[in-house]
């Protein structure tokens, strides 16, 4: 019988926060999930499954799920967060009362906040208080559902305390999660939210009909994008070309799976934004991201065509036919400029 680690809440009972919530219910831990919806809660409690996100995947026993924001949060000596980026301050604002004061509070978010250009890393040590040793991220390739039917994968913890990056290691090693990690918080954070706006523009190229010369083009581009900014505000390079990097950009912009890959290609066939939104209630992170990247970029005297192109386009500021057409347009220059 497999002896509990301790008690973990999960904030955030979408199709992430649930297959992540399985990967540390088989690495030992008690899992208390906290669902905005009452119902939802209790689907998972009585089926064992959370059939509006994850239908057909049962739950290990040591995940529960409760709609009490002070049960979920009682006793957790980690608490994960895993909202929409964009809908992470206001739920905090209620949340931190609740929240244990020497409890590590884990990021799955990958965007940044609109208004602020902050990262989620950022937003939580602002409304909480607390200092970095007690706020990590945890980003890689990681789609929901694969991560859910135990499909072997990897990823990144970073916290700026190595010792706390550890010791969240432990406690997500799973025998199909097999974590690493970094003290490079700000480059594991800004390659989750790039590749989201990455897979934007590559769903589009798919969504016009052009093939894989086109997408690998794109992906490569918006990496390079990428770790120009992350270098710009001071991260490691090295991040950009590990898993929380190319890692979760390859994943994101390949797989049907990808809900950024997907919103990009009903752009690429004509759909707007408003369009997309109303056909599913999954959030294509990418789309409320891709603003805020092109502000950060902008800020910090970055050339970013991808971020403000996909921008453009989700805004309805020009179609994705457009873009393509812009982005060749462009002057050539040395790759490496």
């Amino acid at each position: 019988m497999t002896t509990s680690l301790g008690k973990i809440a999960v904030f955030g009972a979408g199709s992430w926060g649930t297959a992540f919530s399985i990967v540390l219910a088989d690495g030992g831990n008690d899992v208390t999930i906290w669902a905005r919806r009452e119902e939802v809660a209790k689907d998972i409690n009585e089926s064992r499954e959370n059939s509006d996100y994850l239908p057909g995947i049962e739950l290990p026993p040591a995940v529960s799920a409760t709609h009490d924001v002070e049960k979920a949060a009682h006793g957790a000596d980690i608490v994960i967060l895993a909202t929409p980026s964009q809908t992470l301050r206001g739920n905090l604002e209620e949340w931190a009362p609740h929240i244990p004061t020497d409890a590590v509070m884990v990021s799955l978010m990958k965007g940044v906040e609109l208004g602020t250009l902050k990262r989620m890393s950022e937003v939580i040590a602002e409304v909480t208080g607390a200092g970095p040793e007690r706020v990590a991220v945890i980003s890689g390739p990681n789609l929901a559902k694969e991560i859910a039917q135990r499909e072997p994968a990897a990823s990144v913890v970073a916290c700026a305390d190595e010792d706390v990056a550890r010791m969240l290691q432990d406690r997500c090693h799973s025998p199909a999660f097999r974590p690493y990690t970094s003290t490079d918080v700000l480059g594991c954070e800004l390659g989750g939210a790039y590749k989201n706006v990455v897979g934007l523009a590559v769903g589009m190229a798919v969504g016009l009909g052009f093939g894989d010369n086109t997408t690998a083009s794109v992906i490569t581009r918006g990496l390079a994008e990428t770790a120009r900014l992350a270098m710009a505000l001071g991260a490691n390079p090295l991040t950009l070309m590990g898993l929380a990097g190319l890692g979760d950009l390859v994943a994101t912009c390949s797989s049907p799976l990808s809900r950024n890959r997907s919103f990009g290609e009903k752009l690429g066939q004509g759909m707007t934004t408003e369009e997309i939104y109303a056909s599913t209630r999954q959030v294509a992170e990418g789309a409320k991201s891709c603003s805020s990247l092109r502000a950060l970029a902008e800020q910090s005297g970055v050339d970013a065509p991808v971020a403000q192109y996909v921008d453009d386009v989700v805004a309805g500021r020009m179609t994705a036919n457009e873009m393509m057409d812009d982005i060749l347009a462009r002057e050539t220059k040395s790759e490496t400029e």
